[in-house]
């Protein structure tokens, strides 16, 4: 009698069967979401391009994608990053493939973009306005911030 109070058998016979039901219930759900989730996942690796694949697509319209899917919250109007936030992902962001699958699996805080919110052609666009995305100038080479040589010129 004790081992079956235990597993929860003897709250299911006398009546109270919240316990037993309820951890029933959530074993269930729980094996069900990870079996979807699964293959969802699945899904998803498989529609990640291959390395081979040029990529085409629209700049213009990667940048309207870019500002309403918000990237640019975390990730900066132009890629730029921030310690605080998302990562540099311009100029030269990472490879198409490597791009994508961390759009659709993220770690850390950023949430994911599964094919249902955002399609492969719309990060195709996305990807082409990154790439296009000139690199800044040397810090060297602007006025403003060129030190210099040596103490005779601080006067």
């Amino acid at each position: 009698m004790i081992r079956a109070y235990i597993l929860g058998v003897g709250r299911w016979r006398h009546g109270n069967s919240s316990g037993f039901s309820r951890q029933a219930l959530f074993l269930a759900v729980s094996a069900f979401l990870a079996l979807v989730g699964t293959k969802a996942r699945a899904q998803e690796i498989e529609s990640i391009p291959k390395p081979e694949a040029p990529i085409h697509g629209d700049a213009k319209n990667g940048k309207r994608l870019y500002d309403a899917y918000g990237c640019y919250e975390c990730h900066g109007g132009q890629g730029q990053g921030s310690p605080l936030s998302g990562s540099r992902i311009a100029p030269e962001p990472t490879h198409f493939g490597s791009f994508v699958r961390y759009i659709r699996m993220p770690s850390g805080q950023m949430p994911p973009y599964t094919s249902r919110v955002t399609t492969d052609a719309e990060l195709t666009d996305i990807y082409s306005f990154l790439q296009s995305i000139p690199h800044p100038p040397d810090g060297k080479k602007i006025p403003l911030l060129a030190t210099p040589a040596g103490p005779e010129k601080r006067k």
